[in-house]
């Protein structure tokens, strides 16, 4: 993995140590001291729980709480109810809303999907729809958090940093868990950090929403005033100093973090500016996804970024565009923002389908929660958190199913409710993962995702 020696030495002492320290290594059931030390280091691919149905994830989050009823979960009764009052609840008095936008269905499964996403509806027999989401609260920066890391009231590692925890990864000279233009509120750095885990899992970010991702660097990538061989020189003698921290603290994950961070931000300077270059495209597939349109050029070349980092090994790359809570105006911006990324969305799951790439990536489409079958300030939708959907295609999942259904208006799950826990513990399982094998012990307890619940939702397995 490394030429370093220091760091060799160190690994193999971090892996023998494992779950006994709090670094947590031998939390990874099924996997031997000795196997964990034959790996080489902390990311290093490893063996799974299960047979693995996918081998990495490309998260599209949608930021803001896009609405269920207006997008994948078809309510006929809403629309002809239009107009007439909510009798019960906080929202008595409210007047039901119909979607303004027709439902059709596509493909040979004959999927729902609304006028908003035409593009994506014609890849309607690779969708797994599920719409019978639930979460606990429904205010955005607690459910955000939940949708990440599985729980808002405490510093916890996220989904991502829990899948290269768990699997490793394919490349050790990129990150292994990528973000890419994540939000700075609703949690922020929370969403992509690990938290507790060794700092190795967080995810790196590249740039930042509201900010064109053709402008997002990678801070501090390059050192313009030092050759390469200068700067190894001065990162093993960095390293030395860390190295000797180490030894005289025996226990340090921040130290440790460190050393490995700095070792793979070194060999990153080589590979990560190559795989973030489009130049090399052909213009047949930036049309693909849309690229240099005014409308979705950005979420476009975020979707074939997300592409290429999986292709190069990473393990996970999430892809946010935000700006979906819409109290006002719901149609016209729910119609510009489904603008953006319906095109660039279908390009991908085209782009991953041709390359062979699909059947073991799982996509996922989603946001923190819902929106309200009835209206907010004549021309909104408020937050619901009781009933929601959200997608998956490829990696082990059933394409062309739909699964779960709210009531009637779409305000709750009735049928095959599916909580965060189930989602995640879901996603686990489709990586190989056990949700509750995959722990780390911190505090004095064994912590994992799914804390002490979850249940994976086999009804979408394919």
């Amino acid at each position: 993995m490394t030429t370093n020696p220091h760091v060799s030495l160190l690994s193999r002492r971090t892996l023998l140590r494992g779950a006994s320290s709090g670094f947590g290594y031998l939390a990874f059931a099924g996997m031997s001291t000795w196997a964990a030390e034959k790996s080489g280091g902390p990311l290093a691919p490893r063996t799974t729980h299960l047979p693995a149905r996918a081998k990495r994830v490309i998260f599209l989050c949608m930021e803001g709480g896009p609405s269920h009823v207006d997008t994948f979960d078809h309510k006929p009764k809403l629309a002809s109810d239009d107009g007439q009052a909510v009798g019960r609840g906080r929202a008595a008095g409210a007047k039901l809303l119909g979607s303004p936008w027709k439902f059709r269905q596509y493909g040979e499964s004959g999927v729902w999907v609304s006028d908003l996403f035409p593009e994506v509806g014609r890849h309607a027999d690779k969708l797994c729809v599920v719409n019978s989401m639930h979460t606990d609260i429904p205010a955005h920066p607690q459910a955000f958090v939940q949708m990440h890391t599985g729980i808002f009231q405490f510093p916890r590692p996220s989904l991502g940093a829990w899948t290269l925890y768990g699997l490793g990864t394919e490349n050790d000279n990129l990150p292994g868990f990528v973000t890419l233009c994540p939000p700075v509120n609703n949690g922020g750095p929370a969403n992509y950090g690990s938290a507790f885990l060794p700092a190795i899992y967080q995810g790196t970010r590249v740039g930042y929403n509201n900010m064109p991702v053709a402008n997002a660097v990678v801070s501090n990538l390059r050192n313009p005033k030092q050759s390469v061989s200068a700067q190894r020189a001065q990162l093993d003698f960095v390293q030395e100093l860390n190295h000797q921290a180490l030894e005289r603290d025996q226990v340090n994950p921040a130290v440790e973090g460190v050393i490995e961070s700095y070792e793979l931000a070194f060999r990153m300077q080589g590979e990560l500016p190559k795989v973030m270059d489009l130049k090399g495209e052909s213009e047949a597939t930036k049309q693909l996804y849309g690229i240099d349109e005014s409308e979705t050029d950005d979420f476009g070349r975020q979707c074939l970024l997300a592409r290429r980092f999986v292709e190069a090994g990473v393990r996970f790359v999430e892809v946010c565009h935000g700006g979906w809570d819409q109290h006002r105006n719901l149609k016209e911006d729910h119609a510009k923002h489904a603008l953006a990324v319906d095109k660039p969305i279908a390009g991908l799951l085209s782009d991953l389908k041709t390359r062979g790439l699909l059947d073991d990536t799982l996509v996922i489409w989603g946001g923190e929660f819902g929106r309200t079958p009835y209206g907010q300030f004549g021309n909104g939708r408020d937050h619901n958190n009781k009933g929601y959907s959200i997608w998956m295609a490829g990696g082990g999942v059933k394409g062309g199913l739909t699964y779960g259904r709210t009531d009637d208006y779409g305000a709750e799950a009735v049928e095959n409710p599916v909580h965060v826990h189930d989602w995640h513990a879901t996603i686990l399982h489709l990586l190989g993962l056990d949700h509750e094998r995959l722990t780390f012990r911190y505090a004095g307890r064994d912590i994992r995702l799914t804390d002490v619940k979850g249940k994976v939702v086999k009804g979408i397995l394919a």
